[in-house]
């Protein structure tokens, strides 16, 4: 594996850890019920990066997950955001289980494939359709990061859990929340 290949990978596992780590502790309900106008729940955004991890870095590369997709978005009665929703039949544990089991699918077919590899994204426009085994990893590493944001601020509203990881809140200790959001408060209301 060359460096670029191995860096990624290991910034991808980082947004991986950091999901995961969002949603260890929390209940089903809190996990599963809807935090924003949109429907968005944490399991849901799990669910979600589970199929995206497994078919950028697995189906799209000639590889598909031996797990299939629980729906079938080609079907006109299918929930287009059947993608977006924790399956209720499966338990944290389960959904977070299956996550790990695409990510290490999606780690597996990195491993054996040449660094100048490149796969076929059928959604993806013509001109980008077959990107490089590169591009669909800084594609999915941009993907999860920007998923464990959300359950960054997801996870802060449910219970206050904050930091980028467990030994590293990425915050200054000992900071009077309270204080630092009426100065921020105070800031925007000069704009009424």
């Amino acid at each position: 594996m060359d460096e670029a290949t191995d860096t990624l990978l290991r910034y991808l596992q980082a947004g991986r850890d950091a999901v995961v780590w969002k949603v260890e502790g929390l209940g089903e309900h809190d996990a599963r019920r809807p935090l924003t106008p949109t429907g968005t729940s944490i399991l849901g955004v799990v669910t979600h990066l589970t199929w995206v991890d497994c078919g950028y870095l697995g189906a799209c590369l000639g590889r598909p997950f031996p797990e299939p997709e629980p729906w079938d978005l080609d079907d006109p009665a299918t929930d287009p955001n059947a993608d977006l929703v924790a399956d209720p039949d499966q338990s944290l544990e389960q959904v977070l289980d299956l996550y790990r089991r695409a990510a290490a699918w999606s780690d597996a077919t990195v491993a054996a494939l040449d660094p100048g590899a490149t796969g076929t994204v059928p959604w993806w426009p013509p001109e980008r359709r077959h990107p490089s085994l590169h591009t669909l990893l800084v594609h999915l590493t941009t993907e999860t990061h920007r998923h464990a944001g959300q359950l960054d601020i997801l996870r802060e509203g449910l219970d206050g859990r904050i930091g980028a990881r467990p030994d590293l809140l990425n915050l200054a200790e000992d900071t009077d929340w309270s204080a630092h959001v009426a100065r921020v408060q105070q800031a925007a209301d000069r704009f009424r």
